[in-house]
C-alpha cells in the first residue's frame, strides 16, 4: 500500500481515504501492464489538485485461478470492507466474482470480455472494455471484402473462447457467409494435440481460419500450424482483437510463424497526452519488469488506467469512503461469504460508474449502463518483426483506408480496394481463395441421375471388365470440361442414383435431395434449377437455354381443300364486301339513269347493269362511260378500296397455297383447358407442377420416357390414346424438334426457367468457380461444341422455330376503308336526291296525295334527260320577273310527265321543251 500512495505528490493530507480492491494476474503480460497503469493512474490524478477523497488500491494476485480470483474477493470484501472491485481480466474469473459482487451489492469493474458475462443481466458488473462481440461484424466483413464463403473458427475451450461462437456465426450469415467447422482447443492441449488438429483442418477444403485465443495458448498454435505447412500460400489466418493487442507482448518466434497473418483491434486516436504518458509508462514499466524488454503499452492498459480514473471521480462526487456493511446479526456457523454481509452505500454508488462519460488517453471513454461503447477497429497485417495498419472498420463506413473517408457522402462499403496492401502467408500479395482441396485425397462424390430416355444429356455405362461406372452424355462433357479449366485440381468421383436393379432410385428432387443429406457433395445431370430446389444446395450458372414450351402436330395440307379460295377472308367480310357491291351499284345507277342511256332500257337490264358495273371493277372491266361528276367521285373511292381489297386478298391466299402446310393443331398451351385434351410430359420432371399450377386436370397428364413414346403419343392424338401436346424444357424439344421437324412443331409462349445448372452443397465454394467456368465456356465457344456434339446443330441454340400460320383477313381490318366507301356513296347520293326535291319543289309542293307525289317523282326520275347542246348560257327563264337576275339554262326532251289521269295536273306534249334555271328548277 504504501508502495502505491508515498509517491503521489501535492495530496491532501486530511483526504479520506477510500479501499478499492484490485485483483490481477501478476504472471501475465496484461496483468503486469495493468498493474502499472493503474498506480500511475492514481498518481496522476491526485496529483493535479486537492481532493477530499483518495482512492487507497489494495492489489491482489489471482494466480491465473478462478479459486484464487473468488478468494481474494472475498478477502478484500470481508476483512478490508472495500467499496468497488477492479478485476479480475479473465472472463472464467469474473464470472464467480462478479456473482459475489451482486450479492453484497459492491461494484465489480471488469476488462473480462466474453459476451456470455453481462452487464445488463449483473446489475453490479461494469465493464470499462470492449465486449469482445462488437468485433464479429468486423471480421465479417473482411470476409465478404474478399468474397469469402466459409470459414473454421478455432477458439480455446474457455468462457471467453466460446464467447464469441453466436456473434461471429451471425455476422457472417448477414453477410453470406458461414462457419463451415469449429475446432475447439483446450487451453491445456499439449502440442501432439494441437498438432493432430491442425492435421485435420488439412483435410477440409475451407482456409480461411479465424483465431479466437489468449496469447499464451496462441503462441504455442501457430508454432505448430508453421510446423504442420499450414502457414504456406493458400490460407488466410484472422485473429481477435485480444490477441492482436497482445502482438507485442509475444516471443520473436511466434511472430515468425505468424507472417501474413490479419487482425483486428480497437483504435486508440493519437494524443499529446497520449504520447507523454506513453514515454513515462516505458520508463517505469521497463524499471519495474526488466525481463520483459519487448512490451509494449495495449489497449487493456489505457482501459484500466481511465477505469480507476473514472471510479476516483465517482467516489469524489459521491462522498462517500466506506460501504459500511451490515452484517448479518449470527456469525457463529456463517461460511466466509455470507459473514461478509451486504453493502448499504452499494445501490447509489453504483449508477454513478455504470454512466459515466470522460475523456482518457483511450479516447471517448463513455460507459452506458454497465458497458464501455464501442469504437472503431484497426485492420491489421502481421509483417516482418510487428504490425502494419492496413485500413479501418467502423459501423458507418464499413471497410476503409482512414478512420473517415474524404468524402463527406461515403456510406458503408465491403469493398477489398479500400484497404492498403496486405502480405498474405507465403510471402505472397496474391488474394487467398479461401478454399482447397483437401490434400487428404477424398474425392468429390457427384451423383448422377439414372434414366431409360433421352440419354443424350445423360447416360449411365459401366465398363465390362472392372464395372466402373462410365457416365457419358452433354451434361457429363459439360461437367468434366469445366472440372478440367478450374486453375486447381478438383478429384472427382460419379455415383449413379440407382436401386439394386439398375433402375433409378427416384425422382431429381430426391436426387438433389441426397445433397443435403451429405450422400452426395454434387449432383450433374439434366437438372433445371428452381426455387424449391434451391433452398437445400447451391446452383450454378445454368448451362443450356432455358423455357418450358409446347410441342403439337402440324396440320394436314389445307391446299387440297376444294374451298380453299374462300378461307382469305372470313364471312362476315365476304358479306361485307357484297353489301357494298350492291349499294355502290345501286348508288351508280341513280346517280347515272337520267342522263346515261347505258343505265336506261328493261328493268331487268337495269337491274343487271347494278350489278354488272360493281363486281366489273373487282378486275377493271367496267366499259361503261359515267357522265356525272358525282359518279365520277364515287367509282373513283369504289376502284381504291376494290384495289385494297384484291391486293390483300391475293397476298394472303398465296401465302396459304405456299405456307399453311406449318399451321399446328392448336396455337397456345391455354387451348388445352379448354378442348379438356391429355398433355404429355417427361417422366420425373418439374413439368408436371407446372402444369398443375397454371389449373390443368390431372386426370389429363401422360408421362412418357423416350423420344420415340413423344413421336407416339403425339401421332396418336388425344381421343385414340396419345396426347394432343407434350410440353417440356427447351433442350428436350430442341432434341425432339431436331429428329421430327417434319411432323411437329414449336408453339405458344415460352415459359421461363432457369435451366440446367450444376448442384453443389450450400455455401461450397466450388460453385463460383464452376460458374465462372461456365461462363467462360460460353463465351470462348466451347459449350457451343459440345451441344452440337451431342444434341445437333440446333440444341442449344436460342432461336425458337418459327411457327408459320396464315389466317383469314377480319373485316376489323378494313372497318376504315368501308367507312369511306360508305360516307363517299352516301354522301352522292344525298347530293343527287337534294338536286332532284328542288328541281321538282312545285310537285313537291302541290295538293296530290304522297302517293300521287311519288308517282309522278318516279315518272320524273325515269324520264331521259338530255343535256342540249344548244343550250342558252343567258336566257331569262319562262315567268321570270322583269329585274331577275338571268340564270344559265338547258333545255333537253322531256317525255310525258304527268297522265291525263292525275287529278290536278295538266298534260304536256311530248316533245315540249321545259327550262330550267341554273339550280335546276322548272318554271
Amino acid at each position: 500500500m504504501s508502495f502505491c500512495i508515498a509517491p503521489l505528490n501535492g495530496q491532501n493530507a486530511t483526504a479520506v481515504k477510500a479501499d478499492v480492491g484490485i485483483i490481477l494476474d501478476y504472471d501475465t503480460t496484461v496483468g503486469k501492464i495493468s498493474k502499472t497503469c493503474l498506480s500511475m493512474a492514481l498518481e496522476d490524478f491526485y496529483a493535479k489538485r486537492n481532493h477530499s477523497t483518495m482512492i487507497v488500491p489494495h492489489f491482489r494476485d489471482s494466480y491465473s485461478d478462478v479459486v484464487g480470483a473468488a478468494s481474494a474477493a472475498i478477502d478484500l470484501l470481508r476483512n478490508v470492507e472495500v467499496m468497488a472491485i477492479i478485476g479480475p481480466q479473465k472472463s472464467i474469473q469474473a464470472d464467480f466474482v462478479i456473482d459475489i459482487g451482486d450479492k453484497v451489492r459492491v461494484p465489480i469493474i471488469s476488462q473480462a470480455t466474453s459476451p456470455a458475462l453481462s452487464p445488463k443481466e449483473s446489475p453490479y458488473f461494469i465493464r470499462p472494455a470492449q465486449c469482445s462481440s462488437y468485433q464479429a461484424e468486423a471480421i465479417a466483413a473482411i470476409v465478404k471484402a474478399f468474397g469469402w464463403r466459409q470459414v473454421v473458427f478455432i477458439y480455446e475451450d474457455t468462457n471467453y473462447g466460446s464467447g464469441l461462437v453466436q456473434f461471429l456465426t451471425e455476422g457472417l450469415r448477414q453477410n453470406n457467409a458461414l462457419v463451415s467447422y469449429q475446432s475447439v482447443i483446450s487451453p491445456s492441449a499439449t502440442n501432439d494435440q494441437i498438432l493432430l488438429e491442425l492435421y485435420k483442418l488439412t483435410t477440409m477444403q475451407t482456409r480461411v481460419f479465424v483465431v479466437h485465443m489468449l496469447p499464451s495458448l496462441a503462441s504455442r498454435f501457430f508454432k505448430m500450424a508453421k510446423a504442420s505447412g499450414m502457414m504456406s500460400e493458400g490460407n488466410t489466418w484472422i485473429i481477435a482483437d485480444a490477441l492482436t493487442s497482445l502482438l507485442d507482448s509475444v516471443d520473436s518466434e511466434t511472430i515468425e510463424a505468424m507472417q501474413g497473418v490479419i487482425g483486428v483491434k480497437a483504435y486508440i486516436p493519437r494524443s499529446n497526452e497520449l504520447d507523454n504518458f506513453t514515454r513515462r509508462w516505458r520508463k517505469r514499466f521497463h524499471k519495474e519488469n526488466p525481463e520483459m524488454d519487448r512490451t509494449e503499452l495495449n489497449v487493456f492498459g489505457l482501459w484500466a488506467y481511465d477505469s480507476i480514473t473514472a471510479l476516483a471521480l465517482a467516489i469524489e462526487r459521491s462522498g462517500m469512503t466506506s460501504p459500511r456493511f451490515k452484517k448479518p446479526a449470527s456469525r457463529g456457523s456463517l461460511t466466509d461469504l455470507a459473514a461478509i454481509g451486504i453493502s448499504s452505500t452499494g445501490p447509489s454508488f453504483v449508477p454513478l460508474i455504470r454512466n459515466f462519460s470522460s475523456k482518457g488517453l483511450s479516447g471517448d471513454f463513455s460507459i452506458i449502463d454497465g458497458q464501455l461503447l464501442p469504437s472503431a477497429f484497426q485492420i491489421v497485417n502481421v509483417i516482418g518483426k510487428g504490425e502494419y495498419i492496413v485500413g479501418f472498420w467502423t459501423k458507418t463506413y464499413g471497410i476503409s483506408r482512414k478512420l473517415k473517408p474524404d468524402d463527406d457522402k461515403a456510406v458503408y462499403s465491403t469493398n477489398k480496394d479500400r484497404l492498403g496492401a496486405i502480405l498474405w502467408p507465403g510471402q505472397t500479395a496474391i488474394v487467398p481463395k479461401g478454399w482447397e482441396m483437401p490434400t487428404s485425397g477424398k474425392k468429390l462424390r457427384v451423383g448422377v441421375p439414372v434414366k431409360s430416355g433421352f440419354t443424350e444429356f445423360v447416360k449411365i455405362e459401366r465398363d465390362a471388365e472392372t464395372n466402373a461406372v462410365i457416365p457419358t452424355g452433354f451434361c457429363i462433357d459439360v461437367f468434366k470440361e469445366v472440372m478440367q479449366s478450374l486453375p486447381y485440381a478438383v478429384l472427382y468421383e460419379f455415383f449413379p442414383f440407382e436401386t439394386p436393379d439398375g433402375q433409378s432410385a427416384g425422382e431429381y428432387n430426391d436426387l438433389v435431395y441426397r445433397i443435403y443429406l451429405e450422400e452426395y457433395d454434387a449432383v450433374v445431370g439434366d437438372i433445371a434449377i428452381l426455387a424449391n430446389r434451391s433452398r437445400f444446395v447451391d446452383f450454378s450458372f445454368p448451362y443450356t437455354e432455358s423455357g418450358v414450351s409446347t410441342i403439337v402436330p402440324i396440320k394436314d395440307n389445307e391446299r387440297k381443300n376444294a374451298w380453299i379460295f374462300m378461307k382469305p377472308l372470313t364471312t362476315d367480310l365476304w358479306l361485307t364486301i357484297g353489301a357494298f357491291f350492291v349499294f355502290t351499284g345501286f348508288v351508280v345507277w341513280v346517280l347515272e339513269h337520267r342522263i346515261n342511256k347505258e343505265f336506261r332500257g328493261p328493268r331487268l337490264q337495269q337491274v343487271g347493269m347494278i350489278f354488272w358495273f360493281s363486281f366489273s371493277t373487282l378486275v377493271f372491266a367496267h366499259k361503261e362511260k359515267v357522265i356525272s361528276n358525282l359518279t365520277r367521285f364515287v367509282v373513283i373511292v369504289w376502284v381504291f378500296v376494290v384495289l385494297v381489297l384484291t391486293s390483300s386478298y391475293t397476298a394472303n391466299l398465296t401465302s396459304m397455297l405456299t405456307v399453311q402446310q406449318l399451321q399446328p393443331t392448336i396455337t397456345d398451351l391455354h387451348d388445352l383447358i379448354k378442348t379438356g385434351d391429355y398433355i404429355g410430359y417427361q417422366d420425373a420432371s418439374f413439368v408436371r407442377e407446372f402444369l398443375r399450377g397454371m389449373d390443368f386436370d390431372t386426370s389429363k397428364f401422360r408421362n412418357y420416357s423416350t423420344l420415340q413414346d413423344y413421336d407416339d403419343a403425339l401421332s396418336k392424338g388425344s381421343k385414340n390414346g396419345g396426347v394432343a401436346a407434350i410440353v417440356d424444357e427447351l433442350p428436350y424439344l430442341r432434341l425432339f424438334l431436331d429428329k421430327y421437324s417434319h411432323k411437329y412443331v414449336m408453339v405458344g409462349p415460352t415459359y421461363k426457367t432457369a435451366g440446367f445448372g450444376f448442384a453443389f452443397r450450400k455455401g461450397s465454394p466450388l460453385v463460383p468457380d464452376v460458374s465462372r467456368a461456365i461462363l467462360e465456356m460460353r463465351e470462348g465457344g466451347n459449350l457451343m461444341r459440345i451441344s452440337n456434339k451431342w444434341l445437333g446443330e440446333e440444341g442449344c441454340r436460342d432461336n425458337d422455330a418459327t411457327v408459320m400460320t396464315s389466317k383469314s383477313l377480319t373485316l376489323d381490318s378494313f372497318k376504315g376503308l368501308f367507312l369511306i366507301a360508305g360516307l363517299s356513296s352516301s354522301s352522292a347520293l344525298a347530293i343527287f336526291l337534294c338536286i332532284f326535291f328542288y328541281e321538282n319543289r312545285v310537285l313537291l309542293a302541290s295538293d296530290a296525295s304522297i302517293k300521287q307525289k311519288l308517282s309522278a317523282l318516279a315518272r320524273v326520275f325515269d324520264e331521259k334527260e338530255i343535256l342540249s347542246s344548244k343550250a342558252s348560257r343567258t336566257p331569262t327563264p319562262r315567268g321570270a320577273e322583269a329585274g331577275q337576275s338571268p340564270a344559265i339554262s338547258i333545255s333537253y326532251q322531256h317525255e310525258e310527265v304527268f297522265s291525263s289521269q292525275d287529278e290536278g295536273f295538266s298534260t304536256t306534249e311530248p316533245g315540249t321543251p321545259i327550262h330550267h334555271n341554273a339550280i335546276g328548277g322548272a318554271n
